[in-house]
């Protein structure tokens, strides 16, 4: 068996353990020595090849080995910064998702097992523009690609292997928001996949599907008209940022738009490491519809909604782009005649809590109140000392402001705790944790404490009586 282990945040070792009827060995058969690359092991869908993956954010390193000799590893391909590739196996072939497309974007390519070097890289298929491809399966003569449009709707592209020119797209529901593959097991089906389908209000729901024939079946009798039976409505939008930039918003509501003005507003928003924001079912969230509330998730530059160059534009010099888009999208959603300020509330978590904090500091009329989970609130401070787990791996996102003053300059403009100024703030709840290894504690005291000072001195200097007065709660947990 191989396996690896968490130390604190980082998996930098892969082990083999040999079990035998006279005792057990474990052998250490990889150790990762730069600091951000994480490390997993993994078998191909076929069970075919064995694989160690070494990935930090901006680089891949994958060795493989045949299941049946797994003594001696070879390299597909050495770390290239820029370079990111993951691997699967087909017909004695490597087949890849690699970010060698237009852009630096994700597309498929094959290589022999002979000569797996980057020079040997073909390419099998490149999507259309707009289009990104998030994961990738193979199953039989087929490669199955999840992807997302420009407008961030899901839906499969199946690639036949063996013609891959006459590549298809299967569609699903409209309120399709979050796809998850189901790994096979040793008794399941080899010439299909089994997936879930979701958004925040409607439960993973099972499907089938069955590449040769491009039969997509769902789980339940009902799978075929939930897109007439469901009471909710998915809107998809575009708001305008500074810069010119389209940033696209989900909108899940009860009622058509044009009924919109007087319903509460719940805003999600991430925005970093290239990840897609959260919209898996979650029952607060249907909840809050069956209420009459609207929930908006704002897809702004950082997250990897639009690919891999959508989280590029929102990198270390771009952050202040995400905090554009994120009011871009506000403004845009009350022109439009839904919601207003006083009605809206923001959400978010992590990393997802920079572009709110900054928000909240330069246009704190937007909304009416904030709630932040385990909040990355103090940037600047964070990046600056080396001793924290994630600082050395995290200045891949925010940037260096040790070693190069530029980004200490960026930093500073937008960091949450450093930009706490006297004025009217929203409500805030803050949840934090005490023994949170990504999320240290210390940020969050130090912002509550500066924020409950900027609202203290601004009640001071100008009381306004009878008008909403911002404040602060936060609640700290320990687990």
């Amino acid at each position: 068996m191989f396996y690896t282990t968490l130390e604190g945040v980082r998996s930098n070792k892969a082990f083999r353990l040999d079990l035998t009827s006279s005792g057990s060995r474990i052998t250490c058969v990889y150790e990762e020595t730069q600091p951000d690359v994480f490390v997993e092991v993994a078998l191909s869908r076929d069970r075919h090849i064995l694989t160690i993956n070494c990935n930090s954010r901006t680089s891949s390193e994958v060795l493989f080995s045949d299941v049946t000799t797994p003594n001696s590893f070879s390299v597909v391909q050495p770390r290239q910064e820029n370079l990111l590739y993951h691997v699967e196996h087909w017909r004695g072939k490597l087949l890849m998702l690699a970010n060698t497309g237009p852009g630096h974007e994700y597309q498929v390519v094959q290589v022999p097992i002979s000569d797996t070097s980057m020079a040997a890289w073909v390419p099998v298929f490149t999507p259309d523009p707009g289009t990104v491809i998030k994961d990738m399966e193979i199953v039989g003569d087929h490669c199955v690609l999840s992807a997302k449009t420009p407008s961030c709707h899901p839906h499969l592209i199946v690639v036949p292997l063996k013609h891959p020119k006459e590549a298809y797209v299967v569609q699903l529901p409209s309120w399709t928001c979050a796809i998850e593959s189901r790994k096979p097991g040793l008794a399941d089906q080899q010439d299909l996949i089994q997936f879930l389908i979701s958004s925040p209000f409607h439960p993973p729901l099972p499907f089938c599907l069955y590449p040769e024939r491009g039969l997509l079946l769902s789980g339940t009798e009902e799978g075929s008209s939930l897109d007439n039976q469901d009471r909710f409505i998915t809107t998809r939008l575009e708001a305008c940022s500074r810069d010119g930039t389209l940033v696209p918003m989900t909108l899940l509501h009860s009622v058509p738009l044009e009924h919109l003005r007087q319903a509460p507003l719940l805003v999600h928003v991430y925005g970093a490491y290239g990840r897609d924001l959260n919209m898996d079912f979650c029952p607060v969230q249907r909840l809050l519809l069956e209420l009459g509330w609207t929930l908006a998730y704002c897809h702004i530059r950082g997250g990897g909604e639009r690919g891999l160059s959508w989280h590029r534009q929102g990198c270390v010099k771009g952050k202040q782009r995400g905090v554009e888009d994120l009011q871009a999208c506000l403004q845009y959603i009350f022109s439009s005649s839904i919601s207003s300020p006083s009605l809206t509330a923001l959400t978010a978590c992590s990393a997802g809590a920079v572009p709110v904090g900054a928000l909240c500091n330069s246009y704190p009329h937007l909304m009416k109140a904030v709630t932040l989970q385990a909040p990355f609130l103090d940037v600047l401070g964070s990046m600056k000392d080396p001793s924290l787990p994630l600082t050395l791996e995290d200045r891949d996102e925010w940037g260096d402001p040790v070693g190069n003053s530029e980004h200490r300059h960026c930093i500073a403009t937008y960091c949450p705790l450093y930009n706490i100024k006297p004025q009217l703030y929203p409500s805030v709840l803050l949840t934090a944790y005490s023994s949170d290894p990504r999320v240290p504690l210390t940020g969050v005291l130090r912002y509550s404490e500066r924020l409950r000072r900027a609202i203290h001195d601004h009640q001071s200097k100008k009381p306004q009586s009878g008008n909403f007065k911002g404040n602060i709660k936060a609640i700290s947990r320990h687990i």
